[in-house]
């Protein structure tokens, strides 16, 4: 009798197919954080890791990869902070319903993962964020002497 009942609990289902959203690999971006170490999380080599992905940053590189992508609203369970800029998770549709890959490219998950890594330092958000900084440090550098209140 327990056993009937407590089947609905599972919810990996054989009958699910690939193709299925809920059979879409997941991957969150603590997994390619090269801050992070492997007990929090990281499963890629430090060295080939990218320093704090978004999943935006994710979203892109694997859209333009040609691959689909589901974006879901799920805060990974080993990261403690809870702002908005460490939520996300990525769904990767991987393998076709007979189980062969999408894209020859990328047959696995840590494919998929390394792509990631690759691909994200070479985003023209990535590129703007290194050079945008000293930009703007140069010219407030100057400022500061001007008419001010004087003595009083």
């Amino acid at each position: 009798m327990q056993a009937s009942s407590s089947a609905p609990i599972l919810q990996w289902s054989p009958d699910k197919k690939h193709s299925d959203h809920e059979r879409w690999i997941c991957i969150y971006p603590a997994y390619i954080n090269s801050k992070k170490s492997i007990a929090q999380g990281r499963r890629i080599a430090k060295e080939k890791c990218v320093e704090n992905p978004t999943h935006q940053e994710m979203r892109d590189v694997l859209s333009a990869a040609g691959l689909q992508v589901g974006v879901e609203n799920k805060l990974y369970s080993r990261e403690r902070s809870k702002e908005l800029l460490y939520r996300g998770r990525i769904r990767v549709h991987l393998k076709k319903d007979d189980g062969t890959p999408v894209n020859k490219d990328f047959p696995t998950r840590e494919s998929v993962m390394l792509h990631l890594c690759e691909m994200i330092p070479k985003l023209k958000i990535r590129q703007n964020k290194s050079g945008g900084d000293q930009v703007q440090s140069n010219p407030s550098s100057g400022k500061g002497k001007g008419k001010g209140k004087g003595r009083r």
